[in-house]
C-alpha cells in the first residue's frame, strides 16, 4: 500500500503534462507551457505555442495558429519584437494577473500590460482565437482583464476588431512583418480610420498609399466586391464609445483571414483543404487605380482608359504640361471658378467616393437637407447619402478638395459636386445675361462663317458620303467561303474614313524610308498627318493570304475596343484596290525586336518585363470578359505586342480574332490560323479554340519574356526540348532561375520571376480546363498566394532537328519565317 501514493502522484503528473501539452486550453499560476508544448482551444480550431518563422530564423516566438492547417500560419504573435534566442522559453501566468514569457535566466522577455490585479488569474485560448486573461472566480466569463484581440499583428480574423476606442484613444490596427523571417512590425499598417467619416486605409510609414473608401451601409465604397456572402458577413460599428470594422464567418467551416504582407500587399485569404494551400480571393490594392490620390484633386482614375487619369467633367488639368506627360499629381481645377452665393451641384455617378478624412456626417438628414447644409458652407465641395440602403439616407459632405476618386465599372456611387452657376444652368439674372451674351456672340460669328463656307462644306460632305457608301458596300459584299465564322452579315461601324490621297501624302507615297514593318497582312508605314499626328498605316498587299474578310474582321473587332493595353485603331481606307488600316504610331515597335535581340534585350530590365507581362494580361482579360463582345485573339505572339514610348504593351493585329456574345467562350473551325509555337494543342490539331487558346499563347509569351528565347528556335546542348519543355524540366528540378535571361539577372526580383515562370507553366498546360482564365492570371501575378502545381505543358516533347529549324515530332512542319499561317484541316 505504500506504493499507492507514488502511483497516484505519477498518474496526476501524466494527466497534468497531457493537459498542457496540446489538450487543455488554459494556463494558470501552477500550469505553464514550455517550448514544444501547446494549448488548444476547446473546439480544436486554434493552437498556441512556440514557433520559428520562415525557413532560416532560429528565433522562437509565442504565437497562435490554426490547429487543422498543415503549415503553421501564425495569426497572432506575443513577442514579435523580443524573440527568445533558443528553446528555453516558458509562458506562464503570475499571481498579479500578468502573462509573462521568460527565458533560461528567468528574465522577462514579454508580458501583458494589464493594470488590474486579480486573486485567481487564468489565461485561456478561446474558440475565436482570442487569448484572454480573466479572473477564474468571476461569474462573467467574458469579463477580460487583457485579450490578444486588442493587439493584432498582421492578420485580422473573424470577430477581431479593427478601429479605435473613442474614450481612451486606443487603436487596433494591423502591421506587416518586417520580412518573411522577422515578425517585428514592418513599414506597412492597415487601419479603420475614424477621422471624419470612417474608412479603411493602408499606410506606408506615415503616408497613405491605399484607401478602401467610406462605409456606405453595405461595404467600403471602393471595394464593391467585399459584400456579405455565404461565407462572410462584414460590418462597421459606430457608437459613442468606439468605431470599428470586423467580419464574422457565416460558414464556420471556412478558414478566412485578412493579412498584410511584408511588401504591403493586403489580401483576404481562404484556406482550401483539397489543395492544402491558401488562395487569395481579394486584394486591397488590386490595380493601379487603387494607388492613393494617383490622379490628384478632382481627377478620376479608370483602369480601362488610356491614360488612366482623366479630369471630371467640367474640370481641366491644373498644370496641362505635367498632365500630358503622365504626371497627374497636381490634379484638376474647375473650368469656371466658384463664387459661393450662386453655386449649385452636379451629380457624378459610378464613382468611388473621395477621401473622407475632411468630412462631416449626419445619420438622420435627408439628401435635400444635406444639400442645403453644404450649399450654405462655402468650403463644402460635395455631398451624398451616408447609407445607400433602402433608397439612401443620411448626409455625408466634404470640406475642401475632393481627392482619390476612381470610376468603378459596377457598384459605384453618386456624388454631388459643387459647381459654378454657369456650369449647371442655374445662374441669377446677371449670370443669365452673361450666358446669353456668351452664346449669341459666337453664334453670329459662326453664321457668317457658315454662309461663306457652305459650298465647301457641302462638297466635302458629299465626298465623304460617297466614301462611306463605297466602304460599307465593299465591307458588306464579300465573304470567305473557307471561313466558318458566320459573320458575313453587314455591320455598320463608327470609324473615321481616311482619303487615299491623305494617306499617300502622309507616308510620302509609301516610301521605303517610311516602312516600319511587314507581316502576313502586308506592309506597315509610318505617316505624319497634316496636323502633325504620327500614325502607322497598315496596307493590305495584293499577294497577302489575308483578304477583305480579315480586314473587315479587324475593323469590326478593334473599332469597338478601348483599353490602354490594346493598340488604337484610328480609321481605315478602302479606295480603288487599296485596303488600309490607320493606327496610333508606337515608336518602340514590337516586343520581339527587344526580347530576342542580344543588344536590345539589355534595355528591358525585370521591372519593365514584369510590367509588360502584366499589361498583356490586362489587355487579354479585357478582350475575354470586359469588352462589349468576348474577343478571342487567336494570334497572340511577341511580334503582335507593340510598345509605346513608356514601354506599355499594346496588343495588335486582330485580323484573325473572333468575337462572341452571351455566354459563348469558344468554337470549332476548319480554318486554323495562327503561328506555330504559340498555338495551343487543341487548336492546332483539332481546330478547337476558346479563351483558353489565348491563355496558352500568353503562357508561351511569358516564358519567352523571362528567358529572352523563342519557343520554336530554342536550342539546348543537353536535349532537344523546346522552351516549354526546358522550363517544365527546370521547374520539376527546382532550377527555375536557370531560365532567366542573363541580361536581367541583376535587376530581377526573385519572387516575381519565380511566380511569373510558375504562372506561365500553368497557362501552357496540355488540358485547356487546367489553364487559369486571365482574371485569375492577373490575381496570381499581383499577389503572393500559394499557386497550384502545374501539370505537363502541351507541345513540349523532343523534336527532330534540321539545321536551325525545328518541328514537333507529332506536328506538321511550320513555315520558316514564322509569319501568321493558315491551315485547312480535313474534318
Amino acid at each position: 500500500m505504500k506504493i499507492f501514493p507514488f502511483l497516484l502522484l505519477f498518474f496526476c503528473s501524466l494527466v497534468f503534462n497531457q493537459k498542457v501539452n496540446g489538450q487543455g486550453d488554459t494556463i494558470t499560476t501552477t500550469q505553464f507551457i514550455k517550448d514544444g508544448e501547446t494549448i488548444i482551444s476547446s473546439d480544436g480550431t486554434f493552437e498556441l505555442g512556440f514557433f520559428s518563422p520562415g525557413d532560416t530564423s532560429a528565433n522562437r516566438y509565442v504565437g497562435i495558429w490554426y490547429k487543422k492547417i498543415s503549415v503553421i500560419t501564425p495569426v497572432w504573435i506575443a513577442n514579435r519584437v523580443a524573440p527568445v534566442t533558443n528553446k528555453s522559453g516558458v509562458l506562464k501566468v503570475i499571481q498579479s494577473g500578468l502573462v509573462v514569457l521568460v527565458n533560461d535566466t528567468n528574465a522577462t522577455v514579454w508580458s501583458t500590460n494589464s493594470s488590474t490585479t486579480v486573486q485567481n488569474p487564468v489565461a485561456q485560448l478561446l474558440d475565436t482565437g482570442n487569448f484572454v486573461v480573466r479572473d477564474a472566480d468571476d461569474p462573467n466569463p467574458e469579463n477580460f482583464i487583457w485579450q490578444s484581440f486588442d493587439y493584432p499583428t498582421d492578420t485580422l480574423i473573424a470577430s477581431m476588431k479593427l478601429g479605435k476606442d473613442l474614450v481612451t484613444g486606443f487603436e487596433r490596427h494591423l502591421s506587416s512583418w518586417r520580412s518573411n523571417d522577422d515578425p517585428a512590425p514592418g513599414e506597412y499598417t492597415y487601419h479603420c480610420d475614424p477621422t471624419g467619416y470612417p474608412q479603411d486605409l493602408m499606410r506606408k510609414g506615415p503616408n497613405v498609399i491605399y484607401r478602401a473608401g467610406p462605409w456606405n451601409g453595405l461595404r467600403w465604397s471602393g471595394a464593391p466586391n467585399m459584400v456579405n456572402n455565404s461565407i462572410t458577413s462584414f460590418g462597421l460599428i459606430m457608437n459613442d464609445r468606439e468605431i470599428y470594422y470586423k467580419y464574422e464567418l457565416v460558414n464556420k467551416s471556412v478558414i478566412n483571414t485578412l493579412v498584410i504582407k511584408p511588401n504591403g500587399n493586403t489580401m483576404r485569404m481562404i484556406w482550401i483543404e483539397k489543395t492544402q494551400g491558401w488562395v487569395n480571393y481579394h486584394s486591397a490594392d488590386a490595380d493601379d487605380c487603387d494607388t492613393y490620390k494617383l490622379c490628384g484633386a478632382y481627377g478620376t482614375c479608370n483602369i480601362l482608359s488610356d491614360p488612366l487619369c482623366q479630369c471630371l467633367d467640367k474640370f481641366e488639368p491644373k498644370h496641362p504640361y505635367d498632365w500630358n506627360r503622365a504626371d497627374w499629381s497636381s490634379g484638376c481645377v474647375r473650368k469656371r471658378s466658384l463664387n459661393c452665393t450662386g453655386d449649385g451641384f452636379l451629380m457624378y455617378s459610378g464613382v468611388k467616393l473621395p477621401d473622407t478624412r475632411n468630412s462631416w456626417f449626419n445619420k438622420t438628414m435627408t439628401l435635400e437637407e444635406c444639400r442645403a447644409v453644404c450649399l450654405r458652407n462655402c468650403s463644402c465641395m460635395g455631398y451624398t447619402n451616408l447609407d445607400i440602403r433602402n433608397g439612401g439616407s443620411g448626409c455625408l459632405l466634404w470640406i475642401g478638395e475632393l481627392v482619390d476618386i476612381r470610376q468603378l465599372s459596377q457598384s459605384g456611387q453618386d456624388i454631388y459636386i459643387r459647381m459654378s452657376a454657369s456650369d449647371i444652368g442655374s445662374a441669377g439674372s446677371k449670370g443669365k445675361k452673361a450666358v446669353v451674351l456668351a452664346v449669341l456672340l459666337p453664334l453670329l460669328v459662326a453664321l457668317i462663317l457658315l454662309g461663306l463656307g457652305v459650298g465647301l462644306i457641302l462638297y466635302k460632305r458629299k465626298r465623304r458620303e460617297d466614301l462611306v457608301l463605297t466602304t460599307k458596300r465593299r465591307l458588306g459584299g464579300h465573304s470567305n467561303k473557307n471561313d466558318d465564322s458566320n459573320q458575313n452579315h453587314h455591320e455598320d461601324f463608327e470609324l473615321p474614313l481616311f482619303d487615299l490621297f491623305i494617306l499617300t501624302k502622309a507616308t510620302d507615297n509609301f516610301s521605303f524610308e517610311n516602312k516600319i514593318g511587314e507581316g502576313g497582312f502586308g506592309q506597315v508605314y509610318k505617316g505624319v498627318l497634316e496636323g502633325g499626328q504620327e500614325v502607322a498605316v497598315k496596307r493590305l498587299s495584293e499577294t497577302s493570304k489575308q483578304g477583305l474578310n480579315e480586314f473587315k474582321n479587324e475593323v469590326n473587332c478593334i473599332a469597338k475596343l478601348q483599353h490602354r493595353n490594346l493598340v488604337k485603331l484610328l480609321g481605315c481606307c478602302i479606295q480603288s484596290e487599296e485596303k488600309m488600316l490607320v493606327y496610333e504610331y508606337l515608336p518602340y515597335k514590337s516586343l520581339d525586336l527587344y526580347i530576342f535581340d542580344e543588344e536590345r534585350s539589355a534595355l528591358l530590365d525585370w521591372p519593365k518585363r514584369f510590367n509588360i507581362i502584366s499589361g498583356i494580361a490586362r489587355g487579354l482579360m479585357y478582350l475575354h470578359q470586359d469588352s462589349r463582345l468576348r474577343i478571342i485573339h487567336r494570334d497572340l505572339k511577341a511580334s503582335n505586342v507593340l510598345l509605346d514610348i513608356e514601354m506599355i504593351p499594346k496588343i495588335s493585329d486582330f485580323g484573325m480574332a473572333r468575337s462572341f456574345g452571351g455566354d459563348e467562350t469558344g468554337a470549332n473551325t476548319r480554318r486554323v490560323v495562327g503561328t506555330y509555337g504559340y498555338m495551343s494543342p487543341e487548336y492546332a490539331v483539332d481546330g478547337i479554340f476558346s479563351v483558353k487558346s489565348d491563355v496558352f499563347s500568353f503562357g508561351v509569351l511569358v516564358l519567352e519574356i523571362v528567358s529572352g528565347k523563342k519557343n520554336r528556335r530554342f536550342v539546348h546542348p543537353d536535349h532537344h526540348l523546346n522552351l516549354l519543355g526546358h522550363a517544365w524540366m527546370l521547374h520539376k528540378e527546382g532550377r527555375q532561375l536557370e531560365l532567366v535571361d542573363s541580361n536581367m539577372v541583376d535587376s530581377c526580383y526573385v519572387s516575381e520571376v519565380l511566380r511569373s515562370i510558375h504562372v506561365g507553366l500553368l497557362c501552357v498546360q496540355q488540358n485547356p480546363e487546367d489553364r487559369p482564365n486571365m482574371s485569375t492570371v492577373i490575381m496570381m501575378l499581383s499577389n503572393e498566394s500559394i499557386l497550384p502545381p502545374p501539370k505537363h505543358p502541351g507541345f513540349f516533347t523532343e523534336r527532330n532537328v534540321k539545321d536551325t529549324e525545328f518541328s514537333w515530332s507529332t506536328q506538321t512542319p511550320s513555315s520558316i519565317n514564322e509569319v501568321t499561317i493558315t491551315l485547312l484541316n480535313a474534318r
